[in-house]
């Protein structure tokens, strides 16, 4: 059987298309792209982690890693059963009071010092194609809808089930200020975010919010890609440093 030209143009420009979806988002460029060339952590055209680590793709080809991701039966892999879960109103409090909700995978919101926090809100959609990265039952309960007005939105690093378009778009408008690793700020620019709100930090670097509070970016032992490339922006954890607590967010 002979593949046509026109099957492989139609291929092509359907790859093409896919890839330019928003939610992939843009790689840096201009005066980003030259702070990342700056950081101690990236050579080669890649960031690096402290001690060498092998990714999940380094072993085999990208296409059988996604190939065994995809169909490869794994004993006990997901839930028997939903899991308990209860929703709150996390638009009820007070900013007085002090609460940490779950909502689901790496999504946190935190009220701390009268000041609120996200973290990698995965709420709608993560990964490109909806068959992939299901959530487990009882840990999709809460939407964009649900979340109040934030002060600081926290992303880890760029991968699909730590920064969701389609969750970070609706609440652009209720979001103060992103802090994020070097290089993501690029996917919240190309979002329509003003980059004046964006707060990028590379390893061991910090940034004061307001008074009394400070965010600490470290290390983390990771990687990160959104689309075909990979390690082009950085992955980290971040230390909120508040009047009354510390607290340490880790990534993956």
């Amino acid at each position: 059987m002979y593949i046509t030209l026109s099957a492989i143009l139609a291929v092509s420009v359907a790859t093409i298309a896919f890839l330019n979806q928003p939610s992939f988002g843009r790689s840096p460029s201009g005066e980003r792209k030259e702070r990342i060339s700056k950081s101690p952590n990236y050579r080669d055209g890649k960031f690096h982690n402290i001690s060498p680590t092998e990714q999940i793709t380094s072993s085999k080809s990208m296409i059988g890693t996604m190939f065994d991701f995809l169909f490869k039966k794994v004993d006990d892999l997901k839930p028997k059963a939903d899991l308990p879960a209860i929703k709150t109103d996390l638009k009820q409090f007070g900013r007085d009071e002090d609460v940490i909700v779950w909502l689901g995978h790496s999504a946190v919101f935190i009220q701390a010092n009268a000041k609120r926090f996200l973290i990698d809100p995965t709420l709608v959609k993560a990964a490109p194609v909806s068959f992939m990265n299901k959530p487990f039952k009882g840990t999709n309960i809460y939407k964009p809808d649900d979340i109040p007005q934030i002060d600081y939105l926290i992303i880890t690093h760029d991968h699909w089930d730590h920064l969701d378009y389609k969750t970070v778009k609706p609440l652009q408008n209720r979001i103060g200020k992103v802090i994020c690793p070097l290089g993501v700020g690029e996917y919240f620019e190309d979002w329509g975010f003003d980059k004046n709100n964006i707060i990028e930090l590379d390893w061991n670097e910090n940034a004061a919010l307001v008074d009394g509070f400070t965010v600490h970016c470290f290390p983390a032992r990771h990687f990160s890609g959104r689309g075909l490339s990979q390690r082009k922006t950085l992955w980290a954890s971040f230390l909120l440093q508040m009047p009354s607590r510390n607290i340490y967010i880790s990534g993956d």
